[in-house]
């Protein structure tokens, strides 16, 4: 926990996965390494040790936070241990032993920008056999010949507007640290590139992260990577996989997340590749003669597939609608986010009203469209969140409290047209707050009579944010 900077929060997703890849954790009762890293956590809380600061929408850590002083003992018991080393601020000298560590840390502050890479690289030059680099630095930091390193933390920042020739690291040098099992960096490539095939040398990689470049192709040799759990893009192209004998054909059993992918055809025989999928964020941009080639009927093949965000990016094109028309969604699903998909509120009954573990419904920007929304009995049984944003037709919202009987939290945005949030959404006995952003003046007035009637009720934990 001490590697990471004084007073930030610390995103709980890049935790678990350093745990992971540094070989911390160990596997229990057949539980995978990622939900064995987050009961770990979740004790950590539990002991007042760490501090929740902020639960993402299926009511999981999303951010923690530790003390001051809790870092600062977790400091002082890394270096009695020849753990880690922080390198502190301001700091001049170099202490003795470092060229012995194996794990090195280092911030930029604020009054160091000025001397670049500098500081930097005074440490790193006493650190050859360094094995994980957690830097946060504005930098690009000169890999030198780190041959040995094992993770290689150095971006977490996700902005488009950078110069990828100052913050960039060169794939190629990075790749050719065989031994790593974490990378996260941001890419030097332009736009619309091709990553090189001297990635599957990576062949200990579990977490492939590269933020900043929009539209990288993938190589054909990444189905070969199958110690893969997790990658990351801003937008990767993934190619077929090579149609191979069978006794060749590689599955990549361990890949838990893939985001955000482009162009993702979802063949038959990617889906076999992929058969414990937990996460999958996947984009559409092209043009309509594109959308023919696309199988979607077989997202209801990944049986693992806990969340699921689906984005298209067109202009009214009529294919549009038949290329959505044909998806279908597995049961496992607990958490769906739809953008610019267009369907109609009717399509909600079929599609995504039954399944069955759902928990959390995010409709963003025009997934629905059409004037009037009818909920019917026996759906969304587990639905605890819903999230309806920018869909600016609806104006009338038919429901009743048995239809959403778990629902925790209902966030409405941008509904400008909405007449009024039924009355019955406040008998929902798990309701805990509705939050509105932009929304009718109806809407908002329906809004406040639902709080006045819980106040009467004596739920007074029950919020309304407007």
């Amino acid at each position: 926990m001490g590697v990471f900077p004084e007073d930030k929060k610390i995103r709980v997703s890049w935790l678990v996965k350093l745990w992971v890849s540094e070989g911390f954790v160990k596997p229990i009762n057949g539980k995978s390494l990622e939900v064995v890293s987050r009961e770990y956590l979740q004790e950590l809380c539990d002991r007042n040790l760490i501090l929740v600061h902020k639960r993402g929408s299926n009511g999981n850590i999303k951010f923690c936070k530790i003390h001051d002083l809790l870092r600062e003992l977790c400091l002082r018991e890394a270096e009695r241990e020849k753990f880690l080393y922080v390198r502190r601020p301001h700091e001049l000298t170099i202490p003795q032993g470092i060229n012995t560590q194996r794990r090195i840390c280092i911030h930029q502050s604020m009054s160091e920008k000025d001397y670049h890479l500098d500081p930097v690289l005074r440490t790193l030059q006493y650190v050859p056999l360094v094995r994980s680099p957690i830097c946060n630095f504005e930098e690009r930091l000169p890999l030198l010949d780190f041959r040995l390193l094992r993770v290689l933390k150095a971006d977490d920042k996700k902005s488009y507007f950078v110069n990828i020739r100052q913050y960039g690291y060169s794939v190629d040098v990075v790749f050719r640290l065989v031994n790593l099992r974490f990378i996260a960096i941001r890419s030097d490539r332009p736009r619309r590139s091709r990553f090189p095939s001297s990635v599957n040398l990576l062949w200990n990689l579990q977490t492939l992260i590269v933020n900043g470049i929009f539209g990288v192709v993938a190589p054909c040799e990444i189905w070969n990577m199958t110690q893969l759990k997790h990658v990351h893009f801003d937008g990767l192209e993934l190619p077929e996989p090579p149609i191979v004998g069978k006794d060749d054909k590689f599955i990549l059993g361990n890949l838990q997340t893939l985001t955000d992918i482009l162009k993702f055809k979802c063949g038959e025989e990617v889906v076999k590749r992929i058969p414990n999928i937990n996460k999958l964020q996947i984009s559409y941009f092209e043009e309509p003669q594109e959308f023919l080639s696309y199988t979607l009927d077989n997202l209801g093949h990944l049986h693992k597939l806990e969340s699921l965000r689906f984005s298209l990016h067109s202009e009214n094109k009529p294919s549009l609608n038949d290329m959505v028309q044909n998806f279908i969604l597995p049961n496992s699903l607990k958490k769906l986010t739809l953008i610019g998909t267009k369907l109609k509120w009717e399509d909600m009954n079929t599609k995504i009203g039954l399944l069955p573990n759902l928990q959390v419904l995010k409709l963003k920007e025009y997934s629905f469209v059409g004037t009037e929304w009818e909920t019917v009995e026996g759906q969304f049984c587990n639905l605890k969140f819903l999230l309806i944003h920018m869909c600016s037709e609806l104006e009338w919202w038919a429901t009743d409290s048995s239809h959403f009987p778990r629902l925790e939290h209902l966030q409405l945005q941008f509904l400008d047209k909405l007449k009024e949030i039924p009355s019955c959404i406040g008998e929902i006995s798990t309701l805990q707050s509705i939050q509105l952003l932009r929304c009718s003046d109806e809407a908002v007035i329906s809004a406040k009579e639902i709080l006045k009637e819980q106040e009467d009720f004596g739920n007074v934990d029950f919020r309304l944010v407007e």
